[in-house]
């Protein structure tokens, strides 16, 4: 026969069963000893969770939060999810990885900048205004008749063919623009087995190595076209244009040299002509200052000597005027003794 239990809540969270037909059939003695078979029943009812489950008191776990010195803390219920350590690993590494990459390319600017600056503009070229004038002057021949290619017109018997008009002005203004192209051409070809070797150690910028190549490349299309001009004026003259530019070149370069040093020379002849005059003045004003430092003293000696002179006379005539008023006293004194005596 089923009997109704009593469920009964404790403040600490425990639950009692108690048994209602039992306890209605029990007297008063019973009552007493029931009740406390009741307290076992719910006190092993409270250890046990009334599911079979053992569960803490209410007393010992408050305690156990408490001892004698204070407050102890909780008891961890588990540990920091791995996770977070491997994505705080990956963010540090990001920020390295950035941070060396950024680092590297302001290091490999500054040796862009170093290697611009150390050069500068090395190899900024420009053609000459030579090359200009040379169209110019083609152009003009050409609208009065003349065609590349076209062989001087042809002299006397036994005589060279004798260039035209228009042959000695292209002629004239293409070895113009040969000349104006030197520079340019020995630059680059001093330049070029040095730059080959930096690039291939990799001791010069990109910026500089194709700044070198675009001048390199700009030079190499006016040497072939100044030979294909040339060979328009007077064929095979490409063969030899650019040794009678060297040649002329140097030569101008020579006279150029001489004029300069016989400027240097003069410059140098009128500033030491200029010093010997500044030393000359120098030397005359001090044996002028010399000469007046002298008759200066000797004029201040002869006014000292005139000082001291009247100053002499003046005091001699003072001991004279004092001897003869001395004298005239004497006298007055002998005559009144003699005539008192």
């Amino acid at each position: 026969m089923s009997t109704a239990e009593e469920v009964t809540i404790n403040p600490d969270g425990s639950t009692t069963f108690d048994d209602a037909g039992s306890a209605a059939g029990s007297g008063s003695a019973d009552a007493s000893s029931g009740g406390g078979s009741d307290n076992d029943g719910a006190s092993s009812s409270s250890s046990s969770g009334g599911n079979g489950y053992p569960e803490e008191d209410a007393s010992s776990s408050s305690s156990s939060f408490f001892d004698n010195d204070g407050i102890v803390p909780p008891r961890s219920r588990g540990g920091v999810d791995p996770a977070l350590y491997l994505a705080l690993a990956v963010l540090a590494f990001a920020l390295l990885f950035a941070y060396l990459r950024l680092r590297r390319r302001r290091k490999n600017a500054e040796v862009d900048d170093f290697f611009s600056n150390l050069d500068g503009d090395k190899f900024d070229l420009r053609l000459p205004p030579a090359v200009d004038e040379y169209y110019e002057v083609k152009s003009k021949c050409e609208d009065e008749g003349w065609e590349p290619g076209q062989s001087p017109s042809p002299g006397g018997p036994g005589q060279q063919q004798q260039p035209s008009a228009h042959h000695r002005m292209l002629a004239q203004a293409l070895m113009k623009r040969c000349i104006a192209d030197i520079p340019i051409v020995s630059h680059i070809q001093r330049e070029s087995a040095g730059m080959n070797k930096l690039y291939a150690q990799s001791m010069c910028s990109v910026k500089q190595w194709k700044s070198y190549q675009a001048a390199e490349a700009m030079v190499s299309a006016e040497v072939e076209e100044v030979r294909a001009e040339a060979d328009e004026i007077e064929p095979g003259w490409s063969n030899v244009v650019w040794r009678q530019a060297m040649q002329y070149h140097n030569m101008l370069k020579q006279k150029e040299e001489q004029a300069k040093a016989q400027q240097m020379a003069q410059a140098r002849a009128i500033e030491e002509k200029k010093k010997a005059e500044e030393e000359k003045a120098a030397a005359d004003k001090a044996r002028y200052d010399e000469i007046k430092a002298r008759v200066d003293a000797e004029k201040a000696r002869i006014a000292n000597a005139e000082r001291v002179a009247a100053e002499l006379l003046r005091q001699e005539e003072r001991e004279r005027e004092s001897k003869r008023a001395f004298s005239n006293k004497g006298g007055g004194a002998g005559i009144k003794k003699g005539f008192l005596g």
